[in-house]
């Protein structure tokens, strides 16, 4: 189960081996996996762009 109980959606992602390899580097200097990162640099966007609502509201399925 993922955060907060709720199952994390999987999906194949397609990267260039050069951006891969920075976010390789970039997860082990923050100490997460290349998946972690990814998904903290994608909600940080989010964030930033206004996208992310609020952690208290219900989420959608």
């Amino acid at each position: 189960m993922g955060e907060r109980g709720r199952e994390k959606k999987a999906f194949l992602l397609r990267l260039d081996p050069r951006l891969y390899r920075v976010l390789e580097k970039w997860a082990q200097d923050e100490l997460r996996s290349v998946n972690a990162q990814i998904e903290y640099l994608l909600k940080e966007a989010a964030k930033r762009a206004g996208r992310w609502k609020d952690a208290d509201e219900p989420q959608e399925p």
